[in-house]
């Protein structure tokens, strides 16, 4: 999802609940004064914000380029914003700080610095003597400086990540590519326009090049353009895979996003916070999917079945690459520790 939905998504989830206080995320700035005039125009999206950038994207401009200079042109006041909206940590804290405005929460929030390598530092180990989670991700991917990762990683995550590893059960973008590519020949016909963030003009450009489809990496690096980065053609990728439409987000803004929780695993001696949560909050707890059907109305049950079958998605990839049966959600248990 963008920033904009993942954030909602999190905010809305956590509110809904009722027992949580504080919002706490990272920044690259370690704060968020000086937030609250960015978040305002792009909540109220004034007339000027608007027409400038509108005239941005005519440019050829990259979205989030073009938005941080029409802020910059709404008001010149800010004129930092391009620093600021320039770090990920940052504009999906926006996108936090957006979000606790939409939903009127009362939690509050706060921030720590980031620190370390930075979220596209693609260095094993720097300066710092630490990864990016995506150094980790590409050592797993290539097979390389395996050895050390115990030493750029917390021993609890690090003992889990070799146990998958062991087992061929780490996934990578490209593993889902066959499925992906299978969609699209069975819907080229049709195009692709009734997906989330694909417009016609894109739509034309999956249609045109499909024939030199080879993985979703390289079908990403031949689609990407000045004015589509390669994350937001792959984030549309993924939305023709699993079936996410205008009309899903639509759907699940009419129930504010997060019609339920499910309790994937809890430490014991939190029980008392789960009694907590069953006592004030305003959505649903689902523990066990067998109950689902007696405690959500026909909406949030849609969701949740969009859910398990992305999950069956995941699990897909998993199967073809280690030959495992296929998990799904109904015989994975609550993870009690």
């Amino acid at each position: 999802a963008s920033a904009e939905y993942f954030a909602l998504g999190g905010v809305s989830l956590l509110d809904h609940l009722g027992v949580v206080n504080n919002l706490c995320f990272g920044t690259e700035s370690g704060t968020i004064e000086g937030f609250d005039r960015i978040v305002e125009i792009l909540l109220e999206e004034p007339e000027d914000y608007q027409k400038n950038l509108k005239a941005n994207l005519r440019q050829g401009m990259p979205f989030p380029l073009a938005r941080t200079s029409a802020i910059q042109q709404y008001d010149p006041s800010l004129y930092d914003a391009t620093v600021v909206m320039s770090s990920p940590n940052n504009i999906l804290a926006i996108e936090y700080l957006k979000s606790l405005k939409k939903l009127n929460s009362a939690m509050k929030p706060f921030t720590v610095r980031r620190e370390g390598s930075g979220y596209k530092d693609q260095r094993y180990i720097n300066s710092t003597g630490q990864a990016s989670a995506l150094a980790i991700r590409q050592a797993v991917t290539y097979g390389e400086n395996l050895a050390s990762l115990h030493s750029v990683m917390p021993e609890a995550a690090h003992k889990l990540l070799m146990d998958a590893i062991a087992r061929s059960s780490t996934v990578d973008v490209d593993d889902f590519s066959s499925m992906l590519l299978y969609k699209l020949i069975m819907e080229k016909e049709e195009g692709y326009t009734r997906y989330l963030d694909i417009d016609e003009d894109l739509s034309n450009r999956i249609q045109n090049t499909l024939n030199q489809f080879i993985s979703i990496t390289q079908f990403c690096e031949l689609l990407k353009s000045k004015e589509r980065t390669y994350t937001r053609i792959s984030r549309c990728l993924f939305h023709i895979l699993l079936d996410i439409t205008d009309n899903t987000i639509e759907s699940a803004r009419m129930i504010q996003y997060t019609p339920y929780a499910r309790i994937l695993g809890f430490r014991k001696e939190s029980e008392a916070l789960l009694s907590e949560i069953k006592a004030h909050t305003r959505i649903p707890i689902i523990s066990q999917l067998s109950e689902a059907k007696n405690k959500l109305c026909e909406e949030p049950m849609e969701i949740l079945r969009r859910e398990i079958r992305i999950g069956d998605i995941y699990s897909a990839a998993v199967t073809g690459k280690n030959g495992s049966p296929l998990a799904n959600d109904f015989t994975t248990p609550i993870v009690i520790v």
